[in-house]
Protein backbone atom coordinates (compact mmCIF):
# COMPACT_ATOMS: atom_id res chain seq x y z
CA UNK A 1 0.00 0.00 0.00
CA UNK A 2 1.56 3.39 -1.07
CA UNK A 3 1.10 6.21 1.26
CA UNK A 4 1.40 9.71 -0.33
CA UNK A 5 -1.21 12.80 -1.45
CA UNK A 6 -4.66 12.20 -3.04
CA UNK A 7 -7.30 14.02 -4.21
CA UNK A 8 -10.14 13.10 -1.44
CA UNK A 9 -12.65 15.21 -3.64
CA UNK A 10 -13.85 17.71 -6.47
CA UNK A 11 -12.67 21.07 -6.09
CA UNK A 12 -15.78 22.63 -6.96
CA UNK A 13 -16.83 21.46 -3.17
CA UNK A 14 -19.61 23.58 -1.34
CA UNK A 15 -17.40 26.40 0.43
CA UNK A 16 -20.58 28.25 1.83
CA UNK A 17 -20.44 25.13 4.37
CA UNK A 18 -16.79 24.35 4.77
CA UNK A 19 -14.25 25.30 6.75
CA UNK A 20 -11.09 24.78 4.68
CA UNK A 21 -10.22 23.49 1.34
CA UNK A 22 -9.21 19.35 1.67
CA UNK A 23 -9.00 19.01 -2.33
CA UNK A 24 -5.20 17.79 -1.23
CA UNK A 25 -4.71 15.69 1.55
CA UNK A 26 -1.56 13.93 3.39
CA UNK A 27 -1.90 10.51 4.34
CA UNK A 28 -2.66 10.61 7.87
CA UNK A 29 -0.90 7.02 9.18
CA UNK A 30 -3.36 6.78 12.18
CA UNK A 31 -6.37 8.20 13.63
CA UNK A 32 -8.25 7.75 16.80
CA UNK A 33 -11.31 6.92 14.61
CA UNK A 34 -12.12 6.06 11.43
CA UNK A 35 -15.85 6.11 10.20
CA UNK A 36 -16.95 4.41 6.98
CA UNK A 37 -19.57 6.07 5.55
CA UNK A 38 -20.51 9.63 5.76
CA UNK A 39 -24.36 8.96 5.32
CA UNK A 40 -26.48 9.84 8.58
CA UNK A 41 -25.01 8.01 11.06
CA UNK A 42 -21.22 9.07 9.79
CA UNK A 43 -22.06 12.62 9.79
CA UNK A 44 -23.26 12.72 13.44
CA UNK A 45 -20.77 10.45 14.64
CA UNK A 46 -17.80 12.49 13.12
CA UNK A 47 -18.96 16.04 14.14
CA UNK A 48 -19.95 14.03 18.44
CA UNK A 49 -16.36 12.29 18.32
CA UNK A 50 -14.16 15.45 16.24
CA UNK A 51 -15.48 17.56 18.83
CA UNK A 52 -15.01 16.10 21.75
CA UNK A 53 -11.32 16.14 20.73
CA UNK A 54 -10.35 13.29 18.81
CA UNK A 55 -9.00 12.71 15.36
CA UNK A 56 -11.02 11.23 13.51
CA UNK A 57 -11.10 10.48 9.40
CA UNK A 58 -14.36 9.49 7.32
CA UNK A 59 -13.53 7.16 4.65
CA UNK A 60 -16.89 7.85 1.93
CA UNK A 61 -17.46 5.97 -1.69
CA UNK A 62 -19.22 8.49 -2.95
CA UNK A 63 -18.33 12.25 -4.02
CA UNK A 64 -18.24 14.91 -1.97
CA UNK A 65 -21.49 17.08 -3.33
CA UNK A 66 -21.77 20.88 -3.95
CA UNK A 67 -25.76 21.64 -3.80
CA UNK A 68 -25.20 24.30 -5.53
CA UNK A 69 -23.37 22.81 -8.56
CA UNK A 70 -24.56 18.94 -8.30
CA UNK A 71 -28.42 19.03 -7.34
CA UNK A 72 -30.72 19.93 -10.35
CA UNK A 73 -34.64 19.72 -10.13
CA UNK A 74 -35.07 16.61 -12.51
CA UNK A 75 -35.65 13.76 -11.48
CA UNK A 76 -33.35 11.67 -13.88
CA UNK A 77 -30.11 13.22 -13.68
CA UNK A 78 -30.90 13.32 -9.64
CA UNK A 79 -30.56 9.01 -9.21
CA UNK A 80 -26.44 9.57 -9.41
CA UNK A 81 -27.38 10.28 -5.60
CA UNK A 82 -28.07 6.60 -4.85
CA UNK A 83 -25.62 4.17 -4.79
CA UNK A 84 -26.55 2.43 -8.71
CA UNK A 85 -23.82 -0.41 -8.59
CA UNK A 86 -25.38 -3.56 -9.25
CA UNK A 87 -26.41 -5.85 -7.05
CA UNK A 88 -28.09 -9.53 -7.75
CA UNK A 89 -31.33 -9.75 -6.23
CA UNK A 90 -33.59 -12.90 -5.37
CA UNK A 91 -36.24 -14.29 -3.33
CA UNK A 92 -40.38 -14.20 -4.03
CA UNK A 93 -40.20 -10.34 -3.59
CA UNK A 94 -36.74 -9.23 -5.38
CA UNK A 95 -36.00 -5.46 -4.18
CA UNK A 96 -35.31 -2.74 -6.18
CA UNK A 97 -32.51 -1.44 -5.37
CA UNK A 98 -31.31 2.10 -5.58
CA UNK A 99 -32.64 5.71 -5.23
CA UNK A 100 -35.58 4.38 -2.56
CA UNK A 101 -33.21 3.31 -0.42
CA UNK A 102 -29.18 4.19 -0.53
CA UNK A 103 -26.99 6.88 -1.37
CA UNK A 104 -23.71 7.19 -2.41
CA UNK A 105 -21.87 10.37 -1.66
CA UNK A 106 -21.20 13.00 1.31
CA UNK A 107 -24.34 13.06 3.37
CA UNK A 108 -25.65 9.66 1.70
CA UNK A 109 -29.59 9.17 2.30
CA UNK A 110 -30.38 12.00 4.20
CA UNK A 111 -29.30 14.06 0.55
CA UNK A 112 -32.76 13.18 -0.96
CA UNK A 113 -34.41 11.93 2.08
CA UNK A 114 -38.52 13.15 2.18
CA UNK A 115 -36.90 14.54 5.82
CA UNK A 116 -39.88 12.49 7.58
CA UNK A 117 -38.36 12.93 11.35
CA UNK A 118 -40.58 10.34 13.28
CA UNK A 119 -39.38 8.34 16.77
CA UNK A 120 -40.13 4.39 17.11
CA UNK A 121 -42.70 3.86 19.62
CA UNK A 122 -41.91 2.05 22.82
CA UNK A 123 -43.25 -0.86 21.86
CA UNK A 124 -41.18 -0.80 18.95
CA UNK A 125 -38.19 -2.20 21.27
CA UNK A 126 -40.03 -5.23 22.84
CA UNK A 127 -42.35 -6.27 20.23
CA UNK A 128 -41.17 -9.95 21.57
CA UNK A 129 -42.44 -9.09 24.73
CA UNK A 130 -45.74 -7.39 23.49
CA UNK A 131 -46.88 -8.67 20.74
CA UNK A 132 -45.18 -12.45 20.39
CA UNK A 133 -43.39 -11.89 17.25
CA UNK A 134 -39.97 -10.88 15.90
CA UNK A 135 -36.99 -9.88 18.46
CA UNK A 136 -36.95 -7.72 21.45
CA UNK A 137 -34.14 -5.03 21.01
CA UNK A 138 -31.30 -4.83 23.90
CA UNK A 139 -32.36 -1.20 24.96
CA UNK A 140 -35.80 0.41 25.13
CA UNK A 141 -37.02 3.54 24.25
CA UNK A 142 -36.10 5.45 27.67
CA UNK A 143 -32.09 5.17 26.34
CA UNK A 144 -32.53 6.44 23.20
CA UNK A 145 -35.53 9.01 24.54
CA UNK A 146 -32.76 11.77 25.49
CA UNK A 147 -30.98 11.55 22.09
CA UNK A 148 -34.12 11.94 20.12
CA UNK A 149 -34.35 14.89 21.93
CA UNK A 150 -30.75 15.96 21.08
CA UNK A 151 -31.03 14.92 17.18
CA UNK A 152 -34.71 17.21 16.84
CA UNK A 153 -32.76 20.39 18.91
CA UNK A 154 -29.74 20.00 16.89
CA UNK A 155 -31.24 19.84 13.31
CA UNK A 156 -34.52 22.15 14.18
CA UNK A 157 -37.00 19.50 13.50
CA UNK A 158 -40.58 20.70 12.59
CA UNK A 159 -43.52 19.65 13.77
CA UNK A 160 -46.68 19.78 15.40
CA UNK A 161 -46.91 21.24 19.32
CA UNK A 162 -49.21 18.21 20.27
CA UNK A 163 -48.28 14.51 18.59
CA UNK A 164 -50.97 12.22 19.62
CA UNK A 165 -48.83 8.86 18.98
CA UNK A 166 -45.73 7.19 20.75
CA UNK A 167 -44.11 8.62 23.76
CA UNK A 168 -43.38 11.59 23.04
CA UNK A 169 -46.24 14.42 22.34
CA UNK A 170 -44.13 17.73 21.21
CA UNK A 171 -43.66 20.02 21.27
CA UNK A 172 -40.85 20.11 18.41
CA UNK A 173 -38.28 22.40 18.18
CA UNK A 174 -39.75 24.87 15.72
CA UNK A 175 -43.09 24.65 14.36
CA UNK A 176 -44.91 22.86 11.30
CA UNK A 177 -44.72 24.45 8.08
CA UNK A 178 -47.75 26.19 6.55
CA UNK A 179 -49.67 25.65 4.30
CA UNK A 180 -49.41 22.40 3.52
CA UNK A 181 -50.00 21.09 0.27
CA UNK A 182 -52.99 20.27 -1.21
CA UNK A 183 -52.54 16.36 -1.57
CA UNK A 184 -52.35 16.54 2.42
CA UNK A 185 -55.08 19.07 3.67
CA UNK A 186 -57.39 16.67 1.58
CA UNK A 187 -55.88 13.44 2.86
CA UNK A 188 -56.44 14.87 6.38
CA UNK A 189 -60.19 15.74 5.76
CA UNK A 190 -61.09 12.61 4.36
CA UNK A 191 -59.10 10.81 7.86
CA UNK A 192 -61.79 13.36 9.44
CA UNK A 193 -64.53 11.98 8.05
CA UNK A 194 -63.71 8.40 8.71
CA UNK A 195 -62.69 9.19 12.74
CA UNK A 196 -58.68 8.48 11.72
CA UNK A 197 -56.51 10.98 13.61
CA UNK A 198 -53.64 12.86 11.34
CA UNK A 199 -51.17 15.17 11.70
CA UNK A 200 -49.03 17.60 10.29
CA UNK A 201 -45.69 15.61 9.47
CA UNK A 202 -42.77 16.05 11.95
CA UNK A 203 -40.03 17.25 9.12
CA UNK A 204 -36.14 17.74 9.58
CA UNK A 205 -36.83 20.49 6.95
CA UNK A 206 -36.94 24.02 8.49
CA UNK A 207 -39.91 26.22 8.78
CA UNK A 208 -37.95 29.40 9.95
CA UNK A 209 -34.21 30.12 9.66
CA UNK A 210 -31.31 28.39 11.98
CA UNK A 211 -27.94 27.92 11.80
CA UNK A 212 -27.55 30.45 8.37
CA UNK A 213 -29.71 28.06 6.70
CA UNK A 214 -33.11 29.70 5.36
CA UNK A 215 -36.53 28.12 5.48
CA UNK A 216 -38.00 25.63 3.54
CA UNK A 217 -39.99 27.71 -0.09
CA UNK A 218 -41.80 24.35 -1.21
CA UNK A 219 -39.70 23.79 -4.48
CA UNK A 220 -40.95 19.69 -3.13
CA UNK A 221 -37.42 18.44 -4.85
CA UNK A 222 -36.74 17.30 -1.49
CA UNK A 223 -36.22 13.61 -3.54
CA UNK A 224 -33.62 15.38 -6.15
CA UNK A 225 -31.65 17.43 -3.34
CA UNK A 226 -32.27 20.40 -2.14
CA UNK A 227 -30.39 23.52 -3.41
CA UNK A 228 -31.66 26.35 -1.00
CA UNK A 229 -30.11 23.60 1.86
CA UNK A 230 -33.56 24.18 3.84
CA UNK A 231 -33.81 20.61 4.38
CA UNK A 232 -31.32 18.56 6.68
CA UNK A 233 -28.87 16.42 5.32
CA UNK A 234 -25.73 15.47 7.00
CA UNK A 235 -23.73 16.88 3.84
CA UNK A 236 -24.58 20.41 4.80
CA UNK A 237 -24.70 20.36 8.63
CA UNK A 238 -23.12 17.38 10.59
CA UNK A 239 -20.34 17.07 8.09
CA UNK A 240 -19.15 20.84 7.82
CA UNK A 241 -19.23 20.83 11.88
CA UNK A 242 -17.04 18.06 11.43
CA UNK A 243 -14.67 19.62 8.85
CA UNK A 244 -14.48 22.39 11.60
CA UNK A 245 -13.32 20.45 14.49
CA UNK A 246 -10.96 18.87 12.77
CA UNK A 247 -12.39 15.73 11.03
CA UNK A 248 -11.06 14.57 8.04
CA UNK A 249 -13.10 13.46 5.05
CA UNK A 250 -11.87 11.57 2.25
CA UNK A 251 -14.66 11.37 -0.57
CA UNK A 252 -14.59 9.19 -3.89
CA UNK A 253 -12.90 6.39 -2.03
CA UNK A 254 -13.86 2.79 -1.48
CA UNK A 255 -13.39 0.58 1.22
CA UNK A 256 -12.63 -2.57 0.14
CA UNK A 257 -11.37 -5.01 2.80
CA UNK A 258 -11.04 -4.45 7.02
CA UNK A 259 -7.35 -5.78 7.89
CA UNK A 260 -7.00 -7.52 11.46
CA UNK A 261 -4.27 -8.56 13.42
CA UNK A 262 -5.92 -11.61 15.08
CA UNK A 263 -7.72 -9.68 17.73
CA UNK A 264 -8.42 -6.60 16.24
CA UNK A 265 -8.78 -4.03 13.53
CA UNK A 266 -5.87 -2.73 12.44
CA UNK A 267 -6.79 -0.44 9.47
CA UNK A 268 -8.88 -0.37 6.08
CA UNK A 269 -7.80 -0.27 2.70
CA UNK A 270 -9.26 1.63 0.39
CA UNK A 271 -9.29 2.60 -3.21
CA UNK A 272 -9.30 5.65 -4.78
CA UNK A 273 -8.53 6.74 -8.42
CA UNK A 274 -7.58 2.87 -8.93
CA UNK A 275 -4.97 3.14 -6.28
CA UNK A 276 -4.95 1.41 -2.55
CA UNK A 277 -4.19 3.11 0.28
CA UNK A 278 -4.29 2.00 3.73
CA UNK A 279 -5.89 3.59 6.87
CA UNK A 280 -5.10 2.84 10.57
CA UNK A 281 -7.04 4.17 13.60
CA UNK A 282 -7.84 2.66 17.65
CA UNK A 283 -11.49 2.51 16.52
CA UNK A 284 -12.95 1.50 13.58
CA UNK A 285 -17.00 2.35 12.77
CA UNK A 286 -18.98 1.01 9.95
CA UNK A 287 -21.31 3.59 8.93
CA UNK A 288 -22.63 2.17 5.52
CA UNK A 289 -25.54 1.49 3.50
CA UNK A 290 -27.36 -2.24 5.35
CA UNK A 291 -25.98 -4.23 1.97
CA UNK A 292 -22.13 -2.83 1.81
CA UNK A 293 -21.57 -3.57 6.01
CA UNK A 294 -22.31 -7.29 5.52
CA UNK A 295 -20.38 -7.28 1.81
CA UNK A 296 -17.57 -5.70 3.70
CA UNK A 297 -17.38 -7.98 6.68
CA UNK A 298 -17.95 -11.29 4.93
CA UNK A 299 -15.51 -10.44 2.07
CA UNK A 300 -12.73 -9.08 4.83
CA UNK A 301 -12.44 -13.29 6.14
CA UNK A 302 -9.44 -14.38 7.85
CA UNK A 303 -8.48 -17.65 9.14
CA UNK A 304 -9.62 -16.57 12.33
CA UNK A 305 -12.69 -15.40 11.11
CA UNK A 306 -13.24 -17.78 7.99
CA UNK A 307 -17.33 -16.68 7.72
CA UNK A 308 -16.51 -12.88 8.59
CA UNK A 309 -15.72 -10.69 10.17
CA UNK A 310 -18.07 -9.97 13.37
CA UNK A 311 -19.66 -13.28 12.43
CA UNK A 312 -19.13 -16.24 14.69
CA UNK A 313 -22.84 -16.24 15.34
CA UNK A 314 -23.41 -16.43 11.51
CA UNK A 315 -25.78 -13.40 11.41
CA UNK A 316 -24.24 -10.88 9.51
CA UNK A 317 -26.17 -10.54 6.45
CA UNK A 318 -28.68 -11.99 8.39
CA UNK A 319 -32.69 -10.68 8.67
CA UNK A 320 -32.57 -7.25 6.27
CA UNK A 321 -35.97 -6.03 6.59
CA UNK A 322 -37.36 -3.23 3.79
CA UNK A 323 -40.36 -1.25 5.06
CA UNK A 324 -43.60 -2.16 3.53
CA UNK A 325 -44.04 0.94 0.55
CA UNK A 326 -47.57 0.44 -1.56
CA UNK A 327 -48.90 3.49 -2.85
CA UNK A 328 -52.83 4.42 -3.84
CA UNK A 329 -53.17 6.70 -6.27
CA UNK A 330 -56.79 8.11 -6.81
CA UNK A 331 -58.23 10.21 -9.35
CA UNK A 332 -60.01 13.17 -8.54
CA UNK A 333 -62.61 15.11 -10.06
CA UNK A 334 -60.20 18.09 -8.86
CA UNK A 335 -56.81 19.35 -9.39
CA UNK A 336 -54.32 18.03 -6.64
CA UNK A 337 -51.08 18.55 -8.42
CA UNK A 338 -49.01 16.26 -6.49
CA UNK A 339 -45.85 18.29 -7.74
CA UNK A 340 -46.51 21.21 -5.78
CA UNK A 341 -44.71 21.36 -2.13
CA UNK A 342 -42.35 18.97 0.34
CA UNK A 343 -43.46 15.24 -0.43
CA UNK A 344 -44.80 14.41 2.89
CA UNK A 345 -46.85 17.49 4.98
CA UNK A 346 -49.35 14.99 6.79
CA UNK A 347 -50.15 11.73 8.03
CA UNK A 348 -51.60 9.56 9.96
CA UNK A 349 -49.93 6.29 13.06
CA UNK A 350 -53.59 5.26 14.11
CA UNK A 351 -53.16 1.71 12.06
CA UNK A 352 -49.50 1.35 14.33
CA UNK A 353 -50.23 -0.65 17.62
CA UNK A 354 -51.03 -4.81 16.73
CA UNK A 355 -54.83 -5.05 17.13
CA UNK A 356 -56.03 -8.59 17.09
CA UNK A 357 -58.86 -8.17 15.26
CA UNK A 358 -56.73 -7.36 12.41
CA UNK A 359 -55.61 -10.80 11.68
CA UNK A 360 -51.75 -9.84 11.65
CA UNK A 361 -49.29 -8.19 14.44
CA UNK A 362 -47.86 -4.75 14.27
CA UNK A 363 -49.18 -1.86 12.06
CA UNK A 364 -48.10 0.68 9.90
CA UNK A 365 -47.75 4.76 9.10
CA UNK A 366 -49.84 6.32 6.33
CA UNK A 367 -48.25 8.95 4.42
CA UNK A 368 -50.33 12.25 2.59
CA UNK A 369 -46.58 11.49 -0.50
CA UNK A 370 -46.63 13.76 -3.28
CA UNK A 371 -45.16 12.60 -6.08
CA UNK A 372 -43.32 13.73 -9.73
CA UNK A 373 -44.55 13.17 -13.09
CA UNK A 374 -41.27 10.84 -13.88
CA UNK A 375 -41.63 8.64 -10.55
CA UNK A 376 -45.84 8.55 -11.20
CA UNK A 377 -45.04 7.30 -14.49
CA UNK A 378 -42.69 5.06 -13.76
CA UNK A 379 -44.21 3.13 -11.09
CA UNK A 380 -47.29 2.68 -13.47
CA UNK A 381 -45.42 0.85 -16.11
CA UNK A 382 -43.26 -0.79 -13.65
CA UNK A 383 -44.46 -1.93 -10.34
CA UNK A 384 -48.10 -1.82 -10.31
CA UNK A 385 -49.53 -4.50 -7.46
CA UNK A 386 -51.49 -6.65 -9.64
CA UNK A 387 -49.16 -7.34 -12.00
CA UNK A 388 -49.73 -5.52 -15.09
CA UNK A 389 -48.26 -2.47 -16.49
CA UNK A 390 -49.90 0.33 -18.07
CA UNK A 391 -47.73 1.66 -21.05
CA UNK A 392 -48.15 3.61 -24.64
CA UNK A 393 -51.17 5.08 -25.19
CA UNK A 394 -52.93 3.77 -21.59
CA UNK A 395 -49.80 5.41 -19.97
CA UNK A 396 -50.10 8.44 -21.58
CA UNK A 397 -54.29 8.95 -21.27
CA UNK A 398 -53.14 8.20 -17.41
CA UNK A 399 -50.84 10.97 -17.19
CA UNK A 400 -52.89 13.75 -18.84
CA UNK A 401 -54.65 13.31 -15.60
CA UNK A 402 -51.59 13.83 -13.71
CA UNK A 403 -52.40 17.05 -11.86
CA UNK A 404 -55.75 15.22 -10.39
CA UNK A 405 -54.41 12.17 -9.14
CA UNK A 406 -53.65 11.63 -5.28
CA UNK A 407 -51.33 10.08 -3.72
CA UNK A 408 -50.98 7.64 0.14
CA UNK A 409 -47.75 5.77 1.36
CA UNK A 410 -47.47 2.96 3.54
CA UNK A 411 -44.47 3.12 5.91
CA UNK A 412 -45.74 -1.08 6.52
CA UNK A 413 -43.68 -3.66 9.66
CA UNK A 414 -41.74 -6.07 8.10
CA UNK A 415 -40.82 -8.62 10.31
CA UNK A 416 -37.30 -10.14 10.64
CA UNK A 417 -36.79 -13.36 8.74
CA UNK A 418 -33.03 -14.55 8.87
CA UNK A 419 -33.94 -16.35 5.42
CA UNK A 420 -33.82 -12.89 4.27
CA UNK A 421 -30.38 -11.85 4.05
CA UNK A 422 -27.16 -10.79 1.66
CA UNK A 423 -24.86 -12.92 1.34
CA UNK A 424 -21.67 -13.00 -1.64
CA UNK A 425 -22.01 -13.22 -5.50
CA UNK A 426 -19.49 -15.23 -7.26
CA UNK A 427 -19.34 -12.05 -10.10
CA UNK A 428 -17.21 -8.97 -9.13
CA UNK A 429 -17.46 -5.45 -9.26
CA UNK A 430 -14.55 -3.04 -10.83
CA UNK A 431 -12.62 -3.64 -7.66
CA UNK A 432 -12.40 -6.99 -7.44
CA UNK A 433 -15.24 -7.17 -4.59
CA UNK A 434 -18.05 -10.08 -5.09
CA UNK A 435 -21.22 -8.48 -5.63
CA UNK A 436 -23.67 -8.71 -3.21
CA UNK A 437 -26.92 -10.68 -3.40
CA UNK A 438 -29.70 -9.25 -1.81
CA UNK A 439 -32.47 -12.13 -1.06
CA UNK A 440 -36.21 -10.77 0.16
CA UNK A 441 -39.42 -12.64 0.58
CA UNK A 442 -42.53 -11.31 2.66
CA UNK A 443 -43.91 -13.42 5.43
CA UNK A 444 -47.46 -13.80 5.83
CA UNK A 445 -47.94 -11.11 8.28
CA UNK A 446 -46.40 -8.65 6.50
CA UNK A 447 -48.68 -9.82 3.39
CA UNK A 448 -51.93 -9.14 5.36
CA UNK A 449 -50.37 -5.89 6.61
CA UNK A 450 -50.15 -4.85 3.36
CA UNK A 451 -53.50 -5.90 2.42
CA UNK A 452 -54.66 -3.83 5.26
CA UNK A 453 -53.34 -1.22 4.93
CA UNK A 454 -53.75 -0.26 0.80
CA UNK A 455 -57.18 -1.15 1.91
CA UNK A 456 -57.33 1.58 3.91
CA UNK A 457 -55.70 4.13 1.84
CA UNK A 458 -58.57 3.44 -0.84
CA UNK A 459 -61.00 4.36 1.65
CA UNK A 460 -58.76 7.66 2.53
CA UNK A 461 -59.04 7.79 -1.40
CA UNK A 462 -62.99 7.10 -1.67
CA UNK A 463 -63.80 9.60 1.22
CA UNK A 464 -61.90 12.59 -0.51
CA UNK A 465 -64.02 12.12 -3.28
CA UNK A 466 -61.74 10.23 -5.85
CA UNK A 467 -61.45 6.90 -7.43
CA UNK A 468 -58.81 4.33 -6.32
CA UNK A 469 -56.99 3.90 -9.71
CA UNK A 470 -53.59 2.01 -9.28
CA UNK A 471 -52.09 0.45 -6.40
CA UNK A 472 -48.29 0.35 -6.61
CA UNK A 473 -45.94 -2.39 -4.89
CA UNK A 474 -43.03 -0.89 -3.38
CA UNK A 475 -40.65 -1.04 -0.58
CA UNK A 476 -38.47 1.51 1.03
CA UNK A 477 -36.03 1.85 4.19
CA UNK A 478 -33.78 -1.44 3.99
CA UNK A 479 -32.65 -2.13 7.63
CA UNK A 480 -31.49 -5.14 9.28
CA UNK A 481 -28.27 -7.29 8.33
CA UNK A 482 -26.38 -6.75 11.78
CA UNK A 483 -28.64 -6.79 14.49
CA UNK A 484 -27.56 -5.75 18.11
CA UNK A 485 -28.57 -8.32 21.03
CA UNK A 486 -27.01 -9.14 24.06
CA UNK A 487 -26.77 -12.70 23.34
CA UNK A 488 -23.55 -13.09 20.87
CA UNK A 489 -24.97 -15.99 19.75
CA UNK A 490 -27.63 -14.35 17.60
CA UNK A 491 -26.74 -10.87 17.38
CA UNK A 492 -23.64 -9.30 15.50
CA UNK A 493 -23.27 -6.23 17.60
CA UNK A 494 -24.04 -5.16 21.34
CA UNK A 495 -26.68 -2.14 22.63
CA UNK A 496 -23.98 0.20 21.69
CA UNK A 497 -23.11 -1.16 18.41
CA UNK A 498 -19.78 -2.69 18.99
CA UNK A 499 -19.28 -5.89 17.74
CA UNK A 500 -19.27 -8.85 20.09
CA UNK A 501 -16.63 -10.59 18.48
CA UNK A 502 -13.71 -7.52 18.23
CA UNK A 503 -13.76 -4.99 20.96
CA UNK A 504 -12.66 -2.32 18.38
CA UNK A 505 -15.04 -2.27 15.83
CA UNK A 506 -18.53 -0.62 15.94
CA UNK A 507 -21.48 -0.73 13.84
CA UNK A 508 -23.79 2.32 13.49
CA UNK A 509 -27.29 2.97 11.09
CA UNK A 510 -30.01 1.01 10.55
CA UNK A 511 -28.09 -2.11 9.34
CA UNK A 512 -28.22 -2.65 13.67
CA UNK A 513 -31.82 -2.59 13.67
CA UNK A 514 -33.44 -5.60 15.18
CA UNK A 515 -37.07 -5.25 14.01
CA UNK A 516 -38.29 -2.46 11.71
CA UNK A 517 -41.13 -0.60 13.51
CA UNK A 518 -43.58 1.07 11.17
CA UNK A 519 -42.02 4.75 10.97
CA UNK A 520 -39.42 6.38 9.11
CA UNK A 521 -36.03 5.04 10.53
CA UNK A 522 -33.30 8.28 10.07
CA UNK A 523 -34.18 9.86 13.14
CA UNK A 524 -33.50 6.43 15.00
CA UNK A 525 -30.27 6.21 12.75
CA UNK A 526 -29.50 9.47 14.05
CA UNK A 527 -29.88 8.71 17.58
CA UNK A 528 -28.53 5.64 18.47
CA UNK A 529 -25.13 7.10 16.16
CA UNK A 530 -25.16 9.92 18.90
CA UNK A 531 -25.41 7.12 21.92
CA UNK A 532 -22.57 5.54 20.19
CA UNK A 533 -20.77 8.53 20.18
CA UNK A 534 -21.06 9.02 23.40
CA UNK A 535 -20.24 5.65 24.56
CA UNK A 536 -16.93 5.95 22.67
CA UNK A 537 -15.56 9.29 24.09
CA UNK A 538 -16.22 7.66 27.86
CA UNK A 539 -14.28 4.09 26.88
CA UNK A 540 -11.59 5.93 25.19
CA UNK A 541 -11.31 8.15 28.31
CA UNK A 542 -11.21 5.07 30.50
CA UNK A 543 -8.84 2.98 28.44
CA UNK A 544 -11.72 0.60 27.51
CA UNK A 545 -10.75 0.37 23.83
Amino acid sequence: MEHHDFVTHNSDHYEGYRSRALDQRKYKDGADVCIVGAGAAGGVLAYELAKAGLDVVVIEAGPFWNPQTDFASDEISMHSLAWQATRLVDGKNPLKMGHNNSGRGVGGGSVHWTGVCLRFHEDDFMIKTVDGVGEDWPIRYEDLAPYYDKIERDIAVSGPKHYPWGAFNGPYPYPVREPISANSQLFREACEKLGIKTEVAPLAILSAPFDGRPPCINRGFCNEGCLPNAKYSGLIHHIPKAIQAGAEILSDCMVTQILTDGNKVTSVVFNHDGQNYEQKARVFILAGFVVEIPRLLLNSATPQFPNGLANSSGWVGKAIMPHSSHDVYGLLQEEVRLYKGTPVLALTQDFYQSDQSRGFARGYTLHAHGSRPMHMATALATQRADGTMLWGRQLRETMLDYNNYARITLVGEVLPNPDNDVTLAQEKDEYGLPLAKVSFSYGENDLKLIDHAVQSMKDIITAMGGTPEHVIQDTAHLMGGCRMGSDPTTSVVDGYGRTHDIPNLYITGASIFVTSSGSNPTNTVMALAARTADHIVDSLKQNNL
